[in-house]
């Protein structure tokens, strides 16, 4: 594997500059099969494969140096931004957490895997690999609390303790959970530690569009460290990748994906707020804030429906979401949302792909606007954001499973 640092500057970015060294240690495999259930109703559509939308995406060739090459200088930020390429040969590199000693954790869907980057030397590029769980099924989600990785399966939830001190040689992983469905439609899951040291977990729903009587489906759950007391949080959640808490109220915002062939325009995504438990956020009954659907619209808004606090772009699969908390970035940013907005994948028009900003006043959204763009040209894609985390130094790390890369975006004015 390898991990680079070049950098892009604003509108006018510089290309690749930089190697670093070469790191990698194979970790023993942990398997685990998976059975896809079927839809309660009857949906001919096909599940959407994010690892191969109907944009054509041509892969990056590698440049003179031998380098991958990474366009980002294709990439655009508002001015005194710069990005670069915190690591590549990542490939697959989906959600993103932070280990206490610094590690950078990255799990994947289809490769399977998990890896842990670290940058032993503080110049912002990854300079050591290794990849601590194989043969996984779909290990998307990714956590880290008292010294363990949670790492998230379709349908069920481990435990790899003191990895961080064990990087080349990972222990077996401990069961959480082992609970949860195993349809793969939507199955693959987000997890994160909230405020009340609980670990919440969405359920998808199996399916475009669907209703199930088991409550699991199209929720957020969240249970204890130890995997007990497992509870429906959120219901109504179609789909959601991404979720962060608002360090000033300890509430709950998260994204949501639409439904797909109600048209290029419709539904939205959406960006959600759960101050509390209990609440039913549309689906599949109400999509957005008003748009009824087709099938199930017919018996109105469910009891307890909250409408999203804002309406993202139709299609732009909103995935993972953080509240800005660094110090690096200019004041106006500071408290902000940012969202990985994975691109659409059967849009007519293709949308997406790219890194956009929510700022709030209050409980409100004020201006939802582009942030960092570039990875779509024209109807080609090279690169599809999926998570962003804020590191400790401020930068803003943004991962990238079509790309395979972990991006470090930063402020130098």
């Amino acid at each position: 594997m390898r991990f680079g640092g070049s950098r892009a500057s604003g509108r006018f970015a510089l290309k690749t500059l930089a190697r670093a060294g070469f790191y990698g240690a194979a970790a023993g495999s942990v398997t685990a099969a998976f059975l896809t259930a079927a839809c309660g109703f009857v949906d001919k559509t096909p599940p959407p494969t994010d690892a191969a939308p109907l944009v054509d995406g041509t892969p990056a060739a590698e440049d003179d140096e031998g380098d991958h090459g990474l366009p980002i200088e294709k990439i655009t930020l508002p001015p005194g931004f710069r990005i670069g390429v915190y690591a590549y040969d990542i490939p697959g590199a989906r959600s993103l957490a932070l280990g206490e000693k610094g590690t950078l954790f990255v799990g994947t869907r289809k490769q399977g895997k998990v890896y842990a980057l670290s940058d032993r030397d503080g110049n912002g590029r990854a300079d050591a690999v290794a990849t601590v769980a194989a043969g996984l099924n779909n290990p998307n989600g990714v956590a880290f609390r008292d010294g363990a990785l949670y790492v998230a399966e379709i349908h069920r939830v481990i435990r790899f303790d003191g990895i961080e001190g064990r990087l080349d040689d990972p222990p077996a992983p401990a069961v959480v959970n082992d609970t949860f469905p195993r349809d793969e439609w939507h199955g693959w899951k987000f997890i994160r530690f909230g405020p009340d040291g609980k670990l919440y977990v969405p359920v998808g729903a199996p399916c475009n569009v669907c209703e199930r009587a088991d409550r699991r489906y199209a929720s957020i759950m969240r249970m204890n460290a130890d995997g007990s007391a497992l509870e429906v949080f959120a219901s109504g959640v179609r789909n959601t990748v991404g979720f962060d808490w608002r360090p000033e109220t300890a509430e709950l915002w998260f994204t949501d994906n639409g439904r797909d062939w109600m048209g290029d325009n419709a539904p939205p995504d959406e960006l959600n707020r759960a101050p509390t438990a209990g609440l039913h956020f549309g689906f599949p009954y109400v999509h957005g804030k008003d748009t009824l659907d087709p099938k199930y619209g017919k018996q109105g808004k469910p009891p307890a429906f909250t409408p999203p606090a804002r309406e993202l772009g139709p299609h732009v699969a909103a995935l993972g979401m953080r509240f800005y908390t660094g110090e690096t970035f200019p004041p106006a940013y500071r408290g902000r949302i940012f969202i990985a907005e994975h691109g659409s994948w059967n849009r007519t028009t293709p949308i997406g792909y790219r890194v956009t900003s929510v700022r709030l006043d209050g409980d409100g959204v004020v201006s939802y606007e582009v942030f960092a763009e570039g990875w779509l040209q024209g109807r080609k894609a090279w690169g599809r954001p999926v998570d962003v985390l804020v590191a400790p130094d401020g930068a803003l790390l943004v991962s990238d499973d079509k790309a395979g890369a972990v991006y470090r975006i930063t402020y130098e004015g």
